[in-house]
C-alpha cells in the first residue's frame, strides 16, 4: 500500500451492527466504486442488518466484511446466502484505489465464502452448493473466476435497478459449483435462481412484473442447459465485484 503505518497488520471481520463506525465507511467506499442504479441505498443496508440482529431471517443470512488497515477501511464486501437454492450470491467487493494490487479483494472474497459454508451447514444441513455473482462485461476478474471453474452464464441477464424509475443493469451472472466441475446449469434451475436472486436478495417484489425479468425468462424459453458465454476479448480496469480487485 502506498502509505504504511508503523507496525499496522491488515485485519478483516464482520460488521454486526449498523452502530459500528466502519459500517459507514464501507458504504462510503462501494458509493465511489459503483454506479448509483447498481448500489443498494445505504437505508437499505440498515434495515437488512435491523432484520438479522432480530433473528427474524430462516434460511437467509447477509453479512458486510470489512478489511481495515492502520485504523483504515481499505475493502469491503457483502453478500447473502440464500439457502432455498443453498448458494450464496456475492454483492459488492471493492478496495481503495491505494490498496489495491495486494490482494485484499480475493481475501475478503474468501471471508464472505467461509461465510456462507457456515450458512449452509446451520441453515440447511449441507454444503454449499455454489458462489454466484454479477460482473461487468470487461471485468478482469472474470478470466480469474472462469479459471477457477465459474461458468459465465450465455444469458442476457440484469440487475434490478436499485433506484426510483432508473434503468435495470445488464450484467455478467456467473455461477461457481463448488461440488465438482460443470460445463451447464439446466435451465429450470436457472429460472429458480433469476427469481431467488431478484426476489429476496434484492428484494423486488414482484419480479414477473418487471420487463427485464421477463425477458430473461423468456431467453431461456426452450432451451434445456444454460452454458458457457464467450468473454469479452478486451477486458477492461474495472473499478468494482460487482466485483473490485
Amino acid at each position: 500500500m502506498a502509505e504504511r503505518a508503523a507496525g499496522a497488520r491488515l485485519r478483516i471481520r464482520e460488521i454486526r451492527t449498523a452502530d459500528d463506525p466502519a459500517f459507514r465507511r464501507a458504504y462510503r467506499l462501494l458509493h465511489r466504486v459503483f454506479p448509483r442504479a447498481e448500489l443498494m441505498p445505504l437505508s437499505a443496508w440498515m434495515h437488512v442488518m435491523d432484520e438479522r440482529n432480530a433473528g427474524v431471517w430462516t434460511d437467509l443470512n447477509w453479512h458486510l466484511f470489512v478489511a481495515e488497515y492502520g485504523g483504515a477501511t481499505v475493502g469491503a464486501a457483502t453478500g447473502a446466502y440464500l439457502g432455498n437454492v443453498n448458494v450464496g450470491l456475492i454483492g459488492y467487493v471493492a478496495v481503495t484505489a491505494a490498496a489495491r494490487s495486494h490482494g485484499i479483494g480475493p481475501r475478503v472474497r474468501w471471508a464472505l465464502r467461509l461465510a456462507f459454508q457456515r450458512d449452509a451447514r446451520r441453515l440447511v444441513g449441507r454444503p454449499l452448493e455454489a458462489i454466484m455473482g454479477e460482473v461487468r462485461p470487461d471485468n478482469p476478474w472474470l478470466r480469474r473466476l472462469v479459471r477457477a471453474g465459474a461458468i459465465a452464464l450465455d444469458l442476457s441477464y440484469y440487475q434490478p435497478s436499485l433506484r426510483r424509475r432508473g434503468k435495470d443493469v445488464s450484467l455478467v451472472l456467473y455461477y461457481q459449483p463448488l461440488r465438482g466441475p460443470q460445463g451447464s446449469i439446466a435451465a429450470a434451475t436457472v429460472r429458480r435462481l433469476l427469481y431467488t436472486i431478484w426476489r429476496r436478495a434484492y428484494r423486488v417484489p414482484t419480479p414477473l412484473s418487471r420487463p427485464a425479468f421477463r425477458r430473461m425468462l423468456r431467453a431461456l424459453e426452450g432451451r434445456e442447459r444454460i452454458g458457457r458465454r464467450p468473454l469479452d476479448p478486451h477486458p477492461g480496469a474495472s473499478a468494482g465485484e460487482k466485483e473490485d480487485r
